[in-house]
């Protein structure tokens, strides 16, 4: 005898049972085929149908109600798989005769499910469940991003290095195809484009189970001139806290307002993330966009008018540091920003698919370092973007972080030697400088004003000196004479620029060539999709995209400064004499003081 509760329990597991079966049939989209069709065509068809239905999520599924007609065309432009009108689907026949072969040629056959999923996300898109081609947050993740300036977003997207089908860049409607087509048919998706994947998912209230075997880290690409590792494999988890950098103003008209950059605080390796992550700056990275080759010596037309390339470039922080205080004199502060740790892993996830795919123009006032930096921050966090931060200046943008409750504020000590010692702030060199220059002035009696005067003055003028000073004198100046050689290389780039990538270029393409090469030796670095040019892949590199790079980046560097040596004299001779003398005497005044300190080391002095 059946217990009434047992009864009840199995009528309630049959209806759900039924109700189960009942909903996965109505998640179905209905296909009605085109008259005419063979057996063959009919079944293969059927089948093709099947396989697309097979691997559609259930809300895309339930969303397509009407019936689809399909229609295999032979008028299609010959680059065009497929396109969808209304609730009719139309594809090229040709695509059809692939798919019957797919035992035999699976790629070819894989063009007809991908053209086919393809339509059907433009079907799902057009209705009132999918429109992802207008949810601000896509368009975030996309490319599409928001303007500085002026309201909406840009009508343009630069995220085109590593792209996996550039027609996806027409339009936000293309790119939520192509992209919904790769979701589901591409196991990697989930490893090269995780943010999108895990929008994906969120949509459509599953995971697809993809991006188990992604290449661990994150990959960043970094100069060997610097003395880092030319390809950087950072662990999102390692990633302690995000600070917004900020190098103090500058004296042209590119850096009057700051400089904006995020560093990553990097734990070193065997260290738990915490506090004490602050101090291994040794693996800290930082995330700059810059222009050209750098953000410091650039044409301001050209900087006004976009004429420049933005990209995002990553580098150790010691090599910022020294940029900023020692040659641009110039203070850094860190302000760490109030991130949750799934927080801070995105960030420094976004970073790596800007690193690798974007490919943006620099605007002194429309897309400056300060709006690229808004924009990585806004497009990572979704929060953020709620929140009225734009603004087109550095130090605007940090004030902006401060007020809207962004920063950390108790994460910063409040005794200034504390914030030095934590890496919050970086003092200019100027205070070194100008403490090097009272040694120099207390023994020598020099008559410049500063450390800065000194060093502005012609080499010629500085030289005697170099011949009078005594051992603690001459290690003072030798400080002096590295930072004025450093001052005399940045003005010649300068010069170069200006004089040589102008008008000049026009009379003489063939000069103009040799110094563009010279220039954009440490620009190889700039752009790392170039890295992987004629291989295939998208989005963040894998395991054998990672091989290559390792194998070719030094490699490849090397040879364009084997380049840039053999170019220096030729280089240097298209310089004004005055610059060139100024240089070649700075450079002959630091080769002084070398062999006077060791004259007087040798002596005894």
């Amino acid at each position: 005898m059946i217990r009434p509760l047992a009864l009840a329990l199995a009528l309630a597991l049959a209806l759900a049972a039924l109700l189960l079966a009942s909903a996965a049939a109505s998640a179905a989209p209905r296909f009605e085929l085109p008259p005419g069709l063979d057996h063959a065509d009919a079944a293969a068809t059927r089948e093709l149908l099947d396989a697309a239905t097979a691997r559609l999520p259930r809300p895309w599924a339930s969303a397509l109600e009407r019936p689809i007609t399909l229609e295999w065309r032979d008028d299609l432009p010959q680059q065009v798989h497929g396109r969808a009108r209304h609730w009719r689907i139309l594809l090229q026949r040709r695509l059809l005769e692939d798919w019957k072969r797919r035992a035999q040629e699976p790629a070819a056959a894989r063009a007809a499910l991908a053209a086919l999923l393809h339509e059907l996300a433009h079907l799902y898109d057009r209705t009132a469940a999918g429109g992802l081609s207008r949810d601000p947050r896509l368009l975030d993740l996309a490319g599409w991003q928001r303007s500085a300036l002026h309201p909406g977003r840009r009508g343009r997207n630069d995220f085109r290095d590593r792209s996996p089908d550039p027609y996806e860049l027409a339009s936000p409607r293309e790119y939520v195809a192509v992209n919904l087509e790769h979701y589901l048919l591409d196991p990697d998706y989930a490893c090269r484009r995780p943010a999108l994947a895990e929008y994906f998912d969120h949509r459509f209230g599953e995971e697809r189970g993809g991006g188990s075997d992604c290449a661990h880290g994150l990959a960043f690409v970094q100069d060997p001139a610097a003395g880092a590792e030319p390809l950087r494999l950072l662990a999102p988890e390692r990633v302690y806290a995000v600070d917004y950098l900020l190098a103090g103003d500058g004296d042209g008209l590119a850096s009057r307002w700051g400089h904006a950059m995020l560093r990553l605080v990097v734990c070193a390796p065997g260290r738990e993330p915490g506090p004490d992550c602050r101090l291994d700056l040794q693996h800290h990275l930082v995330l700059s966009f810059r222009a050209f080759v750098d953000d410091l010596q650039i044409s301001s037309w050209r900087g006004l008018t976009g004429g420049y390339p933005s990209r995002l470039f990553a580098l150790p922080l010691e090599q910022v540091v020294d940029e900023y205080t020692r040659v641009e004199l110039r203070d850094l502060h860190a302000i760490p920003l109030a991130l949750s740790p799934q927080e801070v892993q995105a960030v420094a996830t976004r970073a790596a698919q800007l690193h690798w795919s974007y490919d943006g123009r620099y605007l002194f006032l429309g897309n400056n370092c300060a709006v690229e930096t808004w924009k990585l921050l806004h497009d990572a966090v979704p929060r953020l973007a709620a929140l009225p931060l734009r603004t087109v200046f550095p130090n605007g943008l940090a004030r902006r972080l401060r007020r809207h409750g962004v920063v950390d504020v108790p994460a910063v000590p409040a005794d200034p030697v504390e914030q030095v010692r934590l890496g919050f702030r970086f003092e200019a060199a100027s205070t070194h400088y100008q403490a090097m220059y009272a040694v120099a002035r207390d023994e020598l009696g020099l008559q410049a004003r500063d450390a800065r005067e000194w060093i502005a003055l012609p080499p010629a003028r500085r030289r005697p000196a170099l011949e009078q000073a005594g051992l603690k004198g001459a290690a003072a100046l030798l400080v002096l004479e590295s930072a004025a050689l450093r001052r005399e290389e940045a003005l010649a780039r300068d010069q170069l620029k200006r004089r040589w990538l102008g008008r000049i270029a026009a009379a003489d393409a063939g000069v103009a060539g040799d110094v563009r090469l010279f220039l954009e030796v440490g620009d190889a670095f700039s752009r790392p999709a170039a890295w992987l040019q004629g291989v295939d892949g998208y989005g963040l590199p894998q395991r054998e995209e990672r091989g290559r790079l390792e194998a070719t980046a030094v490699a490849s560097a090397e040879g364009r400064r084997t380049d840039a040596r053999a170019l220096e004299a030729k280089i240097r001779a298209l310089l004004p004499a005055a610059r060139r003398e100024a240089l070649d005497g700075a450079e002959a005044n630091v080769a002084r003081l070398g062999e006077r300190l060791r004259e007087l080391a040798g002596a005894g002095s």
